[in-house]
C-alpha cells in the first residue's frame, strides 16, 4: 500500500456476513467479509455474474442485503454520503453538454449555478477533459464518454469512488490509458477505491489490493497485496513482478473453475 495512505483504524468500507438472495433462490452473496481501508485502491476480481457488482450497489446503497451488516464511511451515521459511483455505462444525457453532464449532480442537490459550473470544470479538467466542456456527447469518443462519467462522479468530491467495469467496452489501447490515468486520479487525490472488473491484468495494474472472488455465491477465495511501485506505466506490464503477479492471480481463479466443474 502507498505509505500514509490508509487508516489504520476503522476502515472506510466493512462487510460482515453480507447476504443477498434474488428472486428465484438464485444467491449472489452469502456470507461475505471484506473491509476496505481509507484511501486504499481495492479490485475486485472474479468471473462474471459472480456477484461482483451486487456487491458494489450494497456499498453504494443502491441494494440491500438480507442478511450481514453493510457498513460504509465514519464516523456512523454517514453511511452512503461522499460515495461517488460510476457504472459500465456512461449513461450520458445527449441533449446536454459535457459540462452541464458532470454538473447534473450538484444541480439536482441545489448547488448555485455558479458554484457547481466552476466545481464541475474542476471535475472535467482532472480527467483531462477540459477542451471538451462544451461538446456533446455524440461529438466525443467511448474513452472520452468514460472519463466525462468519472468526472461526474468527482464533482461531488467523494471520499469513496466505486467502479464498475467502466472500461470493459472499451479497445485495449484505450482501456489501458484510462487505467494510467484512474491510477495517477487515486494518487493524487487519497480517495478509497473499490473497482470491479473481469480482467486480471486491469486489477493487477491499478489495485494496491485485488481481492478474488469465487462464482456464485460470492466468497473470497484470495485477497493478495500488490506489491508494485506507486507509480506504473505501460512498460510495467512487461516486467517479471507483473507477469508473475498475474499468473499467480490466474491460477486461483483457474483452480477454482475446476473445482466448480
Amino acid at each position: 500500500m502507498t505509505p500514509g495512505r490508509a487508516a489504520e483504524s476503522s476502515p472506510a468500507i466493512r462487510l460482515r456476513s453480507v447476504r443477498r438472495v434474488f428472486p428465484g433462490g438464485v444467491e449472489a452473496l452469502a456470507g461475505l467479509d471484506l473491509d476496505v481501508a481509507a484511501g486504499e485502491f481495492v479490485a475486485l476480481l472474479g468471473p462474471s455474474g459472480c456477484g461482483k457488482s451486487t456487491l458494489l450497489r450494497l456499498v453504494a446503497g443502491l441494494d440491500r442485503p438480507q442478511g450481514g451488516e453493510v457498513a460504509v464511511g465514519s464516523p456512523a451515521g454517514a453511511e452512503h454520503r461522499g460515495v461517488g459511483y460510476v457504472f459500465q455505462d456512461a449513461h450520458l444525457l445527449p441533449w446536454r453538454t459535457v459540462l452541464a453532464n458532470v454538473a447534473l449532480p450538484l444541480e439536482l442537490a441545489g448547488v448555485p449555478r455558479d458554484a457547481r459550473a466552476a466545481a464541475a470544470r474542476a471535475a472535467i479538467a482532472q480527467v483531462g477533459l477540459a477542451d471538451a466542456a462544451t461538446r456533446l456527447p455524440a461529438a466525443l469518443s467511448g474513452g472520452m464518454r468514460m472519463r466525462v462519467s468519472i468526472a461526474r462522479a468527482l464533482v461531488t468530491a467523494p471520499r469513496i469512488l466505486l467502479l464498475d467495469e467502466p472500461f470493459a467496452a472499451l479497445d485495449e489501447l484505450t482501456r489501458h490509458r484510462l487505467d494510467e490515468q484512474l491510477r495517477e486520479l487515486w494518487l493524487a487525490s487519497g480517495m478509497t477505491v473499490l473497482f470491479v472488473t473481469h480482467s486480471i491484468g486491469e486489477a493487477a495494474f491499478l489495485a494496491e489490493r485485488v481481492v478474488v472472488l469465487s462464482p456464485r455465491p460470492a466468497r473470497v477465495l484470495a485477497d493478495t497485496r500488490v506489491g508494485l511501485p506507486g507509480r506504473r506505466d505501460a512498460l510495467l506490464r512487461t516486467t517479471p513482478e507483473f507477469v508473475e503477479l498475474t499468473r499467480r492471480l490466474t491460477a486461483v481463479l483457474a483452480t477454482e473453475g475446476s473445482a466448480s466443474r
